[in-house]
């Protein structure tokens, strides 16, 4: 007697197929959140329009949009890949959605892919955004595309390491509140929209060490002036990815 042939076949699917089936579903929670696309899209978007239309900050020589876009474009990078998703993994922790899918046939190092590339993807769509609204606002950008890649790379992974660890070891709300403080600190600090220039000396050999002075600084080099590769600030970011993601793979706390 046949046994015969039962489909679907009993088991989980490819590790692949699974990280995109999450990375898809993880992408789609984000855009439908409020909250979310208002620190990733509309503000980034506001701050270009309002302070390259309105002379507000002195921002040198030149056109206010030019030194203005790689400043938000990085702000756009750290909204994602640090604030965005400190938030929301600190609070799949606490609601124990983390530990449920710890449990689930997709591996722990999986789901943590699916993360970095749902903010990939989002980022993707960000850029896209913000280059045409600094396009239409009379923005004229230099420098090697390859360039501007591996800086916002090296800056999604140095961004994304320090809010997984942000988000494996504070409580949720603590996590909230932190991520949010940084968040406008950086924005006044880093070099965003105020240049270092304008800061004293002390504070400024400081500030150049942190992420967001580094890409900012890094893609106005190669998409304002028109540099080759800014290798310095290629190599803060790194340090910083190296430091976060090593970081947050030590001490993220599942539960």
């Amino acid at each position: 007697m046949s046994t015969g042939t039962h489909l679907p076949k009993p088991g989980a699917a490819p590790v692949g197929r699974m990280i995109a089936a999450q990375t898809a579903l993880e992408t789609r929670m984000l855009l439908r959140n409020g909250e979310q696309l208002l620190l990733t899209v509309i503000i980034p978007s506001l701050l270009l329009v309002l302070f390259s239309t309105v002379d507000v900050v002195d921002t040198g020589a030149g056109e206010a949009v030019d030194f203005l876009a790689p400043g938000v474009l990085a702000l756009a990078v750290m909204s994602t890949a640090f604030t965005g998703q400190a938030i929301a993994t600190g609070f799949e922790r606490r609601y124990g959605v983390l530990k449920r899918l710890g449990a689930s046939p997709l591996p722990r190092w999986a789901l943590m892919t699916a993360k970095t590339l749902s903010v990939l993807v989002t980022e993707v769509l960000q850029i896209a955004l913000l280059t045409a609204i600094a396009l239409g606002l009379g923005w004229s950008p230099q420098g090697n595309p390859a360039a501007v890649l591996l800086l916002l790379v090296l800056g999604t992974a140095a961004f994304s390491g320090l809010g997984l660890l942000m988000a494996g070891t504070l409580r949720a709300e603590a996590t909230l509140a932190a991520a949010n403080l940084v968040f406008l600190l950086l924005l006044v600090g880093g070099g965003v929209i105020v240049p270092l220039e304008k800061f004293p000396d002390a504070a400024r050999s400081v500030l150049e060490l942190l992420p967001i002075s580094a890409l900012s600084d890094g893609l106005r080099e190669v998409l304002q002036d028109g540099a080759a590769m800014p290798w310095g600030d290629a190599l803060v970011l790194g340090v910083w990815a190296v430091l976060g993601l090593g970081a947050a793979a030590r001490f993220f706390r599942w539960e």
